[in-house]
This record gives structure tokens, sequence and C-alpha cells, in this order.
């Protein structure tokens, strides 16, 4: 699908989109619990489908009801010979990987696009600590593992992903695990995993202690019952919301709301980025306003969120000065090599990216040129370049414009519903 973006002043009010990683971790919590849990707020992305699929793959039941979807599990029971596909994505695949590894039957794990060129090295060298067999392709997909996972005292290294951790905390939990704990060296993404603690909790799983991020400590306490049902809301996402946000401040005055300001989710952190530059920005329990002014060049650490580089990219464009953006070394195994792809990008729009280490710099405030770029099918990278066509001297074309379906598939709806001049053609 190709979109064309046209400058535009945006106005009104949105709704952001439902989370897909608290989505994506409730369908896991709901898969390793005994019993029946509603999550209400499901949300249409493929990631969001995929976990779905997941689950049922790996022995749940589930039901779509309207706004809401009701699972039904006895913990994790594969057929011999089962298949389990994670689609395209990233945390799908680190998460369930060790919930798969909890069955005695082998089952090969896959996926697709750029999954399939992400490192699974992690596995090849965890799992078997953990009496899994494990077969990897070269490191890559697919995966073959075999249980039963049985915990252990184990160091991980978490400056890959956290999303590492996510799954094993589950399968720990799921195991019943036992004065055992999980030592992590340079976790990064810290957020995530407080989310990934919330959402155990809130579906009654076993929780370890958490030792500062550096140690997570199963010390035998039971959980919470498994008897009664679970009714879970999926949060607003920060993540999809960090794109309106930046339209707002670039192009107009709007309102988002379903956000929640307390959440632990890491993208909220766009928040800090748009009160440096200098936008207009009012934030209430309930709904945030943000507009267009004269903006500034910030400086932003995007260590614990670096799925905050494309909007905050697109927002520098419009900032007078250099902006310096930390954490380039987070975006090498994203969908694209994101660092790269955003140079190349915006550098087609008239906006100079250049990497300096672990550094972003973006040279603003000279003026956004439309032009005809490529998603590199990433979802963050559609959405960052129509974002900056909003303001731009021109149209701005983007091919395979619906790669945004991955995490957000109402964002042209959703824009164009604030005024955006969007044309999407097939």
């Amino acid at each position: 699908m190709r979109a064309t973006v046209q400058p535009s002043q945006l106005s009104g009010i949105v709704h952001a989109p439902v989370s897909k990683s608290s989505m994506q971790r409730a369908c896991a919590a709901a898969l390793v619990r005994n019993g029946e849990s509603t999550i209400n707020d499901p949300g249409e992305s493929d990631d969001n489908k995929a976990a779905l699929d997941v689950i049922s793959q790996l022995g749940a039941r589930y039901v779509n009801e309207v706004d809401k979807v009701v699972i039904s599990s006895e913990g994790v029971n594969i057929n011999a010979g089962a298949e389990m596909n994670c689609g395209e994505s990233g945390l799908g695949i680190r998460m369930f990987t060790p919930l798969a590894a909890l069955s005695k039957e082998a089952i090969t794990i896959n996926g697709k696009g750029s999954l399939l060129s992400r490192p699974m090295d992690f596995f090849d060298e965890v799992l078997p600590q953990l009496g899994v067999k494990v077969r990897s392709n070269n490191g890559k997909l697919p995966l073959q593992v075999q249980g039963p996972l049985e915990p252990k005292n184990i160091t991980i290294d978490g400056s890959l992903s956290s999303q590492f951790l996510t799954g094993l905390l589950m399968a720990y939990a799921a195991a019943d695990a036992n004065n055992v704990s999980i030592k992590v060296n340079g976790l990064k993404s810290k957020p995530y995993i407080d989310l990934t603690l919330k959402v155990m909790k809130d579906f009654g799983l076993k929780l370890p202690e958490n030792k500062n991020y550096e140690e997570f400590y199963f010390n035998g306490n039971v959980h919470q019952s498994n008897n009664t049902a679970i009714n879970y809301t999926v949060e607003g996402d920060w993540s999809g919301a960090a794109f309106l946000l930046v339209a707002g401040a670039i192009a107009g005055n709007i309102i988002v709301k379903g956000l929640d300001i307390s959440s632990s989710q890491a993208d909220k952190a766009v928040l800090q980025a748009l009160m440096d530059c200098g936008c207009i920005l009012s934030i209430q329990e309930k709904q945030i306003e943000v507009g267009a002014a004269s903006l500034k060049a910030f400086h932003f650490n995007a260590d614990d969120c670096p799925d905050l580089f494309p909007p905050l990219v697109a927002l520098a464009a419009y900032c007078e000065g250099t902006t310096v953006i930390e954490g380039v070394s987070r975006l090498q195994h994203k969908e694209s090599n994101r660092a790269i792809t955003l140079q190349e990008e915006f550098g087609k729009m008239g906006v100079e990216i250049v990497l300096q280490d672990n550094l972003m710099l973006v040279k603003g405030g000279k003026g956004v040129k439309g032009s005809h770029v490529h998603s590199h099918h990433d979802h963050r990278i559609a959405m960052a370049c129509a974002v900056a066509g909003l303001k731009a001297n021109g149209e701005t074309v983007i091919e395979e414009a619906q790669a945004v379906n991955k995490s957000y598939p109402e964002f042209y709806e959703h824009i164009m519903s604030l005024g955006a001049f969007v044309s999407l053609n097939n």
C-alpha cells in the first residue's frame, strides 16, 4: 500500500491505540495460569493477533467477543509435532519460546519477515542450562525446543533486550520456581520489566523479588489462587501515542485520550522530550493536550525506550538546532536497522542525521521537504515519515505503508480524523 501525506493542520480529539506490549503479556499470563481470563480492549494489530494464535498453539482456547477476548487455559499443553509461529513479533518470539519449553513435547518455533533474520543465540546459550533441548538455524529461526524447562540459578545478558527476561520470568512462575534466581547483567529497558511484573501480579502468577534489576529471586511463596476468573483491561499504548503527540507538536493543537499517566510503559518518556522541545503541552489525568510552537533541539536518552527513536526523529526534524538522542546500539535488531533506515529515509526529506558511536545527531530546523520514502516494512518508520510529512514542503509518499498494521492499524484513520490529508492506494 502507498500512503500520500499532504501538508496539514491538525485539531481535535483522538483516543490512543491499545498497547501491544500489555496485550501480548496478558496473553502469555492467561496461557500459563489455570482458568478463564477476560482481556478487554485487545486491539487489532498483527502482533496482538499473532499472540492469540500462539497461545492457541500452546494449548489455550479463546473466543473473540465485542471489545474483548475470553481465554481458557489449563497451562501449556502441546501436541507432538506442534508448530508455533510468532509472525513478526520480537516480543512474541522472545517471550513465548521459554513458555513453549515448559512442555516435554518438542515444538518447532518460527516467524516471518524481519524476525527470520533476528539473532536467537540467547536460546541456544540459556535454555540448555535449564534442561531444554534446543536446535536452531545457526542462531536464527526456525528453532526447535523440547523441555520441560527446569528453573535453576542462572545468569543472563540483558543488554540486547529485556524481552528474553520477560519470557524467563513468566516460565519460572509457571514452573512454580522455588528458591532460585535469575541474575541479569546490563539490563536494558527496565520499565518493560516493570510492566511484565505488573501483568504477572494482575493475573495472579508467582512473583519474584526484584533486587535492583540485577537479580530476580523466586523465594517459594505461593502465588494467588488460579480459581478466580481474571478480568484485565489492556492499557493505552504510549509507543503508538508518541506519534500522535509528536504530530500535535508539529502540526496543530490536539487532545490525546486513553493514556495512563502512571503507566510503567517505557515510552511514556516521550513526555520529557515534548517538554524539553518547547511545544505547547498540558498533561492532565485523563488527557494530554499538545500543540505546535517554536521548537528547539533537545537531548534525550533512549536506552530504555528505543522505540521512541522514530517519533523523536520526526520531532527533531522541526526543532531548531541539533538534537542528540542516545541509545543507537539498541536499534540494530528491530524490524529494520532503524538507525540506518532513519538516516536514509529522513535524508530523502532533507534532514541530516549523523550517527556517532551510540549517539544520533539530528540537524533540524532547516525545513523538511516532501519526498518519496519507503517504510522498509517497519511500522515505526512508516509512522515517523507520515508524521514528518504533516508540515513538509510538498507531499510525502510512503511505500509499503501498510507496515503500520503490525502495531497500529488505525494510525492513518486516526490522523485523518484530526485533519491530516492522507490518501491510501493499493
